[in-house]
């Protein structure tokens, strides 16, 4: 095997394997939810382009059935830590596993408070480019 192909082979496994171990931001949410389309509306058009967002991308999954009917059955791959039984709930995972979660949504002030205190320990060597307080507000 030629060195350039053995590289190549060597830098695909290190790009999947840090895939594997990215942290995301999954919602979970229901038909009909009225603080799931509160949020829609003043923190989705945004969330992408913060630091929360690049730190964690927004991955969003279907309740449905009856409470906690995801804990145990399909949880899209992820350990949770327990039952998600309202909506929205967010669960911060890493590396597959939930490492934080916010249960509901009240308001812009209390999403960004504690998701930055659950994310500020992620993915430390991303640059710090996210939007001004100002500019979610």
């Amino acid at each position: 095997m030629s060195a350039s192909v053995l590289a190549g082979s060597l830098l695909a496994l290190l790009a999947l394997s840090g895939a594997a171990r990215a942290a995301e931001l999954v919602m979970f949410e229901r038909p009909g939810c009225a603080y799931c389309r509160q949020f829609d509306a003043e923190i989705a058009p945004i969330y992408d382009r913060t630091e929360e967002g690049r730190r964690a991308p927004l991955r969003r999954a279907t309740l449905s059935g009856g409470l906690g009917a995801l804990f145990g059955g399909d949880t899209g791959g992820i350990a949770l830590a327990a039952p998600v039984r309202y909506a929205p709930t967010f669960v911060l995972v890493e590396g597959g596993r939930e490492v934080g979660r916010i249960t509901g949504y009240m308001s812009q002030e209390a999403f960004w408070g504690l998701l930055d205190a659950m994310t500020r320990d992620l993915t430390r060597d991303l640059p710090a480019r996210g939007l001004p307080a100002t500019a979610r507000n």
